[in-house]
């Protein structure tokens, strides 16, 4: 099986966005069924996600392996917790808007209080689920479980990231909460290190510096390359996939240029990476020119992701003028 079509990787780092490949959650699926291959301890539960999971293969491969809870993410998090306590390496699959909201006391006592090594993957996470409106977003996740002691926050940029965090996280002992779009994605950069905790530089500039996250990163890359192309600003772009722990080694190097930091996230601009990073640089003593982008306090409007991170200016052109902006 092949994860990650790299023979279409051709000069991946022009531009620093190569042609589009999967899905992060095919990604996912496809990492799964290789490590269930060799190891009958990995477990999935799912409620109702079999078919929005990708995970209908997965299923079919190792019936043994995969629960459905159905309807019920508390369950779903307390199974999956109890399961992992026997030795199991748990994957609880839900979408992010439910597993983080309805399950949430689940996974402050059941996982991360009692130390149980679940890795809960929120799927169609941010807006993804478009014009079912707020009710499906989840624009809350970081900051809630940003509170919760003893858990990775981990959000996957492009194909590559997808596949190191699961595998990753299958080798940890800690809970993980893995975050997953539905857009394909384009391979974002050539050089293949990637760990929890560590931001990964996607393109190197020296104007300004756009820290991203998640299916946000395309479009700093995107927005990097229309300023560098009509503008002559080189932009350094970083993948923060790691909310939490985040990378204070990296933050503090790119803050130390004292050049302006923009923040992108598909989440509130309340308790995301934004505020993650504006609360250590300012308790730090940087006092970089230093803006958020992400939703605001309001209900989104209503329209697919793209029509919305349009609209909110998590997109190329927004993060092109919101640059030019703070470059003044």
């Amino acid at each position: 099986m092949v994860l990650i079509k790299t023979d279409s990787i051709v000069d991946a780092t022009i531009d620093n966005i190569a042609v589009a490949q999967q899905t992060n959650l095919e990604v996912f699926s496809g990492v799964l069924q290789l490590l269930a291959e060799t190891d009958k301890d990995i477990i999935v539960v799912t409620s109702d996600s079999r078919g929005s999971g990708k995970l209908v293969p997965f299923g079919q491969k190792f019936p043994d392996q995969i629960i459905e809870v159905g309807i019920a993410e508390q369950n779903l998090v307390g199974v999956s917790a109890g399961i992992a306590s026997t030795g199991k390496k748990v994957f609880a699959v839900s979408p992010a808007c439910f597993l983080t909201a309805r399950a949430l006391e689940q996974i402050k006592n059941d996982v991360a209080y009692s130390n149980n090594p679940v890795t809960l993957v929120g799927i169609s996470a941010g807006v993804s689920y478009g014009a079912l409106g707020s009710t499906h977003h989840s624009l809350h996740d970081f900051a809630v479980l940003r509170t919760i002691h003893n858990l990775i926050i981990v959000a996957p940029a492009d194909n590559f990231e997808a596949e190191q965090a699961v595998k990753l996280a299958a080798e940890t002992d800690l809970p993980v909460y893995i975050r997953f779009g539905k857009k394909s994605m384009p391979l974002l950069s050539a050089e293949k290190s990637f760990e929890f905790g560590k931001g990964r530089v996607i393109r190197e500039g020296s104007d300004l510096t756009i820290i991203a996250t998640g299916e946000t990163v395309e479009h700093a890359c995107r927005a990097a390359r229309k300023l560098e192309r009509e503008y002559n600003l080189v932009a350094t772009v970083v993948s923060m996939h790691t909310i939490k722990p985040l990378d204070y080694n990296l933050l503090s190097d790119v803050a130390a240029w004292d050049k302006p930091i923009i923040t992108v996230e598909e989440h509130s601009v309340y308790g995301g990476l934004g505020e993650a990073c504006a609360s250590f640089l300012i308790q730090n003593n940087f006092r970089n020119r230093f803006k958020i982008i992400g939703i605001p306090d309001e209900y989104t409007v209503t329209g697919s992701q793209q029509e919305i991170f349009n609209h909110y200016g998590i997109s190329e052109d927004g993060i092109t003028q919101t640059a030019l902006a703070l470059l003044g």
